[in-house]
């Protein structure tokens, strides 16, 4: 059991290393998602995997090609990046899922790949927290600026925004 509460701890990629400048610091795990966005072709803005976890068959990953700084967080994409990304992944979400989709993505402490990622599946029914704001789009989804994560969802016609959680891709079908 106490293994198990200490996992996510070991997680935590806020001092992360990956540096395609650097192929050596490219060969640890964390950097897998780095190394696959140096694979992507220049000009890439934002491209997709599918998650290789085998317990979560149902999901993928939409990631920025362009590396970032650090923990390579939110907050360090340019504002139009960050839309840019949410709005490309909301596409793939409902080609996918239709109007059952949601977006993820983990906090600082619990990601285990340094590159900035967001998990898309489709949203797990009775989720719902109190803990939320309604914005009318992907530039208004808040960036958070503690290291914690959020998961977003459609409902009539706005995206809920779910805030101040570290694991949040548990709210996606597995």
């Amino acid at each position: 059991m106490l293994l198990l509460a200490l996992a996510p701890l070991a997680a935590d990629v806020t001092q992360c290393v990956c540096d395609p400048a650097k192929p050596e610091t490219m060969q640890a795990r964390e950097c897998s998602l780095c190394r696959e966005a140096e694979k992507q072709p220049n000009g890439t803005k934002v491209f997709f995997l599918k998650d290789i976890n085998p317990r979560k068959p149902n999901r993928w990953l939409a990631l920025p090609r362009r590396h970032l700084p650090a923990q390579h967080s939110l907050a360090a994409l340019t504002p139009a990046e960050r839309t840019g990304l949410w709005r490309a992944a909301i596409d793939r979400a409902r080609e996918q899922w239709g109007d059952r989709w949601a977006l993820a993505i983990n906090g600082d402490r619990v990601r285990t790949q340094c590159h900035t990622h967001l998990h898309i599946g489709r949203l797990i029914e009775g989720v719902e927290t109190p803990n939320f704001v309604d914005v009318d789009g992907p530039e208004h989804i808040p960036v958070p600026e503690d290291g914690t994560g959020l998961w977003v969802y459609p409902v009539g016609g706005r995206l809920r925004v779910h805030l101040g959680e570290q694991l949040t891709e548990t709210v996606l079908l597995r």
